[in-house]
């Protein structure tokens, strides 16, 4: 019986896992001028994202290990074969995300990053681990590589770049979303209007935190 993808890709995760623990120190200086108020602000605001994510280019900003996880056994679980992802970065969650699409038999993942050497790493990335095929990596603001040519029906969603464009990000796909389709949001607790929208009764969809940083969202209509 062949092994599952996820496992195979184990030394390449902790690779790159490990990288991201050794720049943890490096990412945090770059916010060593700024207040935990100012800090807040910026990633809560609609024109200082490019800033900040160009303060974080060198960064991996990877989602932690165990939100890797959940993300590949939801994959999994719903059967995904159209996922869509806002934010890639050096690819750490985009590679468990195609690791479930070629457990379940195949898919597509679109992704979009707006650094173009981070979007680099992680085709590199994609490609050491035997998913490059799976991915589609768009390069550039999400609001404009988002906003066509998606698949009609969408099964996931995850949601990890700039957090005040959260919502923005949910409009364009919002449509295409299954009934039941799986949205994951990392640092939600940065995005208010998102979180107020997914967990409001009679907007459509059943949201609860998830661990300590990611917001769990259903579409439930």
């Amino acid at each position: 019986m062949t092994a599952p993808t996820i496992t195979s890709l184990a030394p390449l995760l902790d690779r790159l896992f490990d990288q991201d623990e050794a720049a943890r120190g490096a990412t945090q200086a770059v916010f060593a001028d700024l207040s935990d108020t100012d800090r807040a602000q910026m990633m809560q605001s609609k024109s200082d994202y490019r800033d900040l994510y160009a303060r974080l280019k060198d960064a991996p900003l990877a989602v932690s290990r165990e939100t890797g996880q959940l993300l590949y056994m939801l994959v999994r679980s719903s059967r995904a074969k159209m996922i869509v992802e806002f934010g890639t970065s050096f690819g750490i969650s985009t590679l468990h995300l195609a690791a479930g699409l070629r457990d379940n038999g195949g898919g597509r993942l679109i992704t979009s990053e707006f650094e173009p050497s981070k979007a680099a790493r992680a085709r590199e990335n994609l490609r050491d681990g035997g998913l490059i095929d799976l991915v589609e990596i768009r390069e550039g603001d999400a609001l404009k590589t988002l906003s066509k040519d998606l698949p009609d029906q969408i099964d996931l969603v995850l949601l990890d770049g700039a957090k005040a464009l959260y919502p923005d990000i949910l409009d364009l796909v919002e449509d295409r979303l299954k009934p039941g389709a799986v949205i994951v949001a990392d640092n939600a607790d940065f995005s208010p209007d998102y979180l107020a929208r997914v967990r409001k009764p009679g907007n459509g969809y059943m949201s609860t935190p998830f661990a300590e940083d990611v917001e769990l969202t259903v579409r439930i209509n």
